[in-house]
């Protein structure tokens, strides 16, 4: 199959050389030079562990392109994805479909032969049909069908979601569709993983709903997490307790800073704004917002409370600031809340993230980077563990605490336990939800 992957951001980037790794011919397209000569010349513009050299491979195997030339992606293909991106709209909330449409209408123009256009980026209730009218109005000769196929990519285990998928969801509405996506995901119905058919807006709200649901299982392990600490109960012991009822599962219960990242924020914003316009109000979903952003702020007074009320001029070693492991993405993450507030409040910041540096120079200003986690705390009266990286997992806790000026330890991933922090030299010790 000849496939057009039209947006080489996180999910187009990810799906595009996954595909091709299933054995298809894949066009990858972009609007920025500069992306399309790095990637042309085998360098990938985001962390994402695996990407490189699988897209490496599929390049050297001929299967995988890129270019700016959107109308010579599209001519002769099968399908054609449209990955661009979907950002909440400043003042209402909506996701913004602008390049959604105008990569539609560019499409519709450029097809000369039948295709299938399929909608991968994250885009509202009904959007599929609106992309349909603009290919439509803008090539009324058009032959072609919409299709929506939401992406379930996790950062950090893209590749293995991709690759050995929970499910695949596909929206359809005609036969000679259904049969083009059977084609393209072929691979995986061979080795069993499911593929889900149904129409175009039940594929659209199976992303919104997976989203806010696992959005809603972290918030409700963190609301959980503050009353555990008034009343003397262990958050892990409460999450293990709960996940292993099968009805609920063990994922998603890790009490920390709230979610963060490309998709929670602004899915669950975007459903609620779905569901105010249709006189049905999302409430358990608009609360989960509320909740996560006062998760995020309580979590600066922990920090504060344990230095005795005041961070001021005080040295601050921040252990991650991108919103997960295995990742260089800062969109949303708890870091941003926390980081400024300590800097406005008179602290020395000093941050260590292994993939963070690169989009967080720019989005904490203030702050000291270090190379490494012994650095960071040198000096420093408090250590803060904001972003669960495995290098922040086996620290020399006796070295570092004996380097610091009146070692605290702020530990907002309940890597350690109190326990270990005390015997390792701190004299205080917070976590979340003990």
């Amino acid at each position: 199959m000849k496939i057009a992957m039209i947006g080489t951001g996180y999910v187009g980037l990810v799906s595009g050389v996954c595909f091709s790794d299933f054995g298809h011919e894949v066009i990858c397209v972009d609007k920025d030079p500069a992306k399309i000569e790095k990637l042309t010349n085998g360098q990938v513009p985001i962390f994402e562990p695996g990407l490189e050299a699988l897209m490496v491979k599929n390049v050297a195997a001929g299967r995988l392109s890129f270019t700016l030339d959107l109308a010579a992606a599209v001519d002769g293909a099968d399908a054609v994805f449209i990955a661009v991106g979907t950002p909440t709209r400043r003042g209402d909330g909506h996701a913004d479909l602008t390049y959604v449409m105008a990569a539609a209408a560019e499409i519709g123009r450029a097809l000369t032969g039948y295709a299938v256009v399929v909608t991968k980026s994250t885009v509202p209730i009904g959007t599929n049909r609106k992309v349909q009218a603009v290919v439509a109005e803008a090539n009324p000769a058009a032959e072609f069908d919409v299709a929506s196929n939401p992406e379930f990519l996790r950062e950090g285990a893209a590749i293995d979601d991709f690759m050995r998928p929970d499910r695949v969801v596909v929206g359809v509405e005609s036969e000679r569709a259904k049969k083009v996506m059977a084609d393209i995901y072929r691979p995986l119905f061979l080795r069993d993983f499911p593929v889900v058919y149904t129409g175009l807006e039940s594929a659209e709200m199976i992303k919104y709903a997976a989203n806010a649901f696992l959005a809603t299982k972290i918030t409700f392990i963190n609301e959980i997490a503050a009353l555990s600490e008034r009343v003397g109960a262990d958050i892990k012991a409460v999450s293990k307790g709960i996940g292993l009822d099968g009805r609920i599962g063990n994922k998603f219960l890790h009490a920390g800073p709230g979610y963060g990242g490309s998709c929670f924020p602004k899915d669950t914003k975007a459903l609620a704004r779905m569901g105010q316009e249709h006189a049905v109000p999302m409430q358990i979903t608009e609360t989960v917002i509320k909740v996560n952003d006062e998760i995020k702020r309580r979590m600066i007074d922990k920090i504060t409370d344990l230095c005795d009320g005041s961070v001021n001029d005080k040295t601050v070693a921040v252990l991650g600031v991108t919103f997960k492991p295995n990742t260089d993405d800062m969109r949303d993450a708890p870091s941003l809340t926390i980081v400024p507030a300590l800097v406005g409040m008179g602290a020395k910041v000093r941050v260590v993230d292994p993939e963070g540096l690169r989009e967080g120079k720019a989005l904490l200003p203030g702050v000291t980077w270090m190379d490494d986690a012994y650095a960071a705390t040198e000096g420093a009266s408090v250590m803060v563990i904001l972003t669960e990286w495995n290098e922040f997992r086996a620290l020399d806790l006796e070295r570092i605490a004996g380097g610091m000026i009146s070692p605290k330890m702020a530990d907002l991933r309940n890597i350690y336990s109190e326990k270990e922090a005390t015997e390792a030299g701190f004299d205080g010790y917070v976590g979340v939800g003990r």
